[in-house]
């Protein structure tokens, strides 16, 4: 497997990156199970692991833990990610330094590690100012608890104002972004991935697969598969919404392409992202080991301009099919009087 720069920060990382949040209750519940599948990908050449402390609360943060002792941790850039729901008290969350600096020591012992490689802010935060984020991070790092840290699914906007306060204020930057990124959500395509081409960061986008649509079993002449994903999130998968019946259309129309050009769609998106030069490694999330080899190979697979030229034609360049699929809401169209003028 050829390794890649992550970002700037002179670590080298598998062009496909092990997901870890379909390990334990959101996923494959058995441990045992989820620790065979993370050991076949080390030994496949996988050298990166992304997780979070959400995933499961905690538990599949635990897996990877175990999956990693007994000597394979130096060979891995491990990731994490802060900012979610842990638990019911209302302090238990968030981006800031109250939160992080707590949230890294559980995250650490969940782990079984001494330092992370790549801590991670999940999400924004309207309510937290970045330098707050960035000071604690930064902290976390010069304590070596931390190597280095990034942002998740943040919009290009954002992303340029961590970087001018980190530099205004002598700070830690973020040295990557995690944003949702597939061939039926291309949004970032438009300023984001210039953003970070700008900054050297490097990009880790999560669900290339699209939760699921592009795993080949979204077919029109199929019924609709069941699956954890779609037990958790059904206004993702429900097609009496016109946005989910465009995804379908969609990904029936580029299974066709993959099946012309000789490939499985699963290659196919997965090659798709490694494609773009701004992308350092997607995030593959599988279940089962079968998941897992079903994915490895697309490593070896390269689009000709003939087959990216078909993808455009189905999904054009910037476009993505459903806005709930970029993971984010900003207040801004959360909160009807931050677009209303009032009146008198």
């Amino acid at each position: 497997m050829d390794y890649r720069n992550l970002g700037r920060t002179g670590m080298q990382v598998s062009p496909l990156c092990l997901g870890a949040m379909m390990f334990g209750a959101w996923g494959e519940p058995d441990h045992d199970v989820s620790i065979g599948i993370i050991h076949h990908a080390l030994d496949s050449g996988i050298n990166f692991i992304d997780t979070a402390d959400v995933y499961s609360q905690g538990e599949s943060e635990e897996i990877v833990g175990k999956a990693l002792a007994g000597g394979r941790r130096d060979d891995v850039v491990l990731a994490t990610k802060f900012h979610g729901q842990m638990g019911e008290h209302p302090l238990h969350k968030g981006n800031s330094r109250r939160w992080i600096v707590q949230e890294v020591e559980n995250s650490l012992r969940r782990l079984q590690t001494d330092w992370i490689d790549l801590y991670q802010v999940h999400r924004p935060e309207a309510g937290t100012d970045v330098e707050e984020t960035l000071s604690a991070l930064t902290d976390l790092q010069r304590q070596g608890k931390i190597r280095a840290f990034g942002s998740s699914t943040f919009p290009a906007h954002e992303v340029v104002e961590a970087q001018w306060t980190a530099e205004r204020r002598a700070l830690g930057r973020f040295v990557t972004e995690q944003p949702p990124y597939s061939m039926l959500v291309r949004g970032i395509e438009k300023d984001l991935l210039p953003v970070t081409e700008k900054y050297g960061m490097g990009v880790l986008p999560w669900s290339p697969l699209a939760g699921g649509w592009l795993s080949g079993r979204y077919r029109k002449d199929l019924e609709i598969p069941t699956s954890h994903r779609r037990q958790r999130m059904a206004g993702r998968y429900d097609l009496s919404i016109p946005a989910n019946q465009a995804k379908l259309d969609a990904a029936d129309a580029l299974a066709g392409v993959a099946a012309k050009a000789g490939l499985t769609l699963v290659h196919m998106a997965l090659a798709f992202t490694l494609a773009h030069p701004a992308v350092t490694a997607p995030i593959i999330g599988p279940r089962t080991l079968e998941h897992l080899d079903s994915q490895l190979g697309a490593v070896d697979v390269t689009l000709d301009a003939d087959v990216l030229d078909a993808i455009d034609e189905i999904v054009p360049p910037g476009v993505t099919l459903s806005q709930f699929d970029e993971g984010y809401v900003p207040p801004s169209l959360q909160e009807p009087f931050l677009r209303r003028r009032r009146t008198a």
